[in-house]
């Protein structure tokens, strides 16, 4: 049984990698400083963000194994589990990790935001691969932060250190958004992928089983998790992946109209619980009721 490092608090992972508590809430490390350090298989009860300049680890995350190479960054969340079980080794290592507790964010404007970085729920084989420029300026504002928590605490250094915080995702989110730009082959390959898996779907009557095809089984199924899964195909089409699948299954439902098949029949074929269900999206995705369509058909 794999032993289990709780990281409920930020001092829990300070403290183990020999960083000094400055902020009960926040904390910056500079591995340079304190390697070398043991490795640790963490469930995280706070945000963490994670990068070494030269680093090559067979690390654990959720149920994947990932190599963590130079210019990788790891984001974690509460409840995720990630990192190398402790096995005695001590090992050198040069980078910065950034944690905080979600209770800093409270009342916050990130706070409320925060659930919108969905790079937090992507799985490690989805990890943003940082530039040269990308790592120095997650560097400059490690040092920003790290500087800011050594100085004495006052009214105002809590809502600096958020929004330095919101400053490092928002490049992250930047750098996110490149990545999926310069592999624009790789999310055509996906997007061809999931209309071979929904052409699939239907073709093997899933839908008769287990109704509509949902966003995460198309994530599960192309190995991807639903939130990097959802950006690949936002970025390549410009929508979202529950309206991809939407608009497919309306032409399906336009091709067995117009083949003749009644709507409430088509509407069960397509996996639909009710007819009046399909009405609604067809009405939603085409202007018109699937009544009206079929009119049109008959006056064409």
């Amino acid at each position: 049984m794999s032993r289990i490092h709780m990281v409920k608090n930020v001092s829990d992972y300070s403290r183990y990698v020999g960083a000094a508590d400055r902020h009960p809430l926040v904390c910056v490390i500079d591995y340079a400083e304190v390697s070398p350090v043991r490795h640790s298989l963490n469930n995280y009860g706070v945000y963490g963000i994670f990068f070494h300049d030269e680093a090559d680890i067979d690390l654990e995350y959720g149920c994947g194994k990932y190599d963590y190479k130079k210019g990788t960054v790891i984001c974690v969340a509460p409840g995720q589990v990630g990192g190398k079980e402790d096995n005695g080794e001590r090992v050198y290592l040069t980078g910065w990790a950034l944690l905080f507790h979600p209770d800093l964010l409270h009342g916050t404007p990130l706070g409320k935001k925060i659930r919108e970085y969905s790079f937090f729920d992507y799985r490690v084989n989805e990890a943003l691969h940082m530039t040269d420029e990308e790592h120095d300026v997650l560097v400059s504002l490690m040092r920003q932060i790290q500087s800011e928590i050594d100085r004495r605490h006052d009214a105002v250094q809590d809502a600096i250190i958020v929004n330095y915080i919101a400053l490092v995702l928002n490049f992250c989110q930047r750098f996110y958004h490149r990545q999926f730009l310069t592999r624009k082959l790789e999310n055509s390959d996906t997007l061809m992928r999931f209309d071979s898996l929904l052409r699939e779907y239907f073709d093997t009557d899933l839908q008769l089983s287990r109704g509509l095809p949902t966003v995460q089984y198309c994530a599960d199924r192309l190995c991807m998790s639903a939130n990097y899964f959802g950006d690949t195909v936002k970025k390549a089409t410009g929508d979202t992946a529950r309206n991809y699948i939407r608009r497919y299954v309306i032409q399906r439902a336009k091709n067995e109209l117009t083949a003749g098949t009644g709507i409430a029949q088509a509407a069960y074929r397509l996996g639909f619980e009710y007819p009046q269900h399909l009405s609604r999206m067809f009405k939603q995705l085409t202007g018109m009721t699937p009544t009206a369509y079929c009119e049109s058909l008959r006056k064409r």
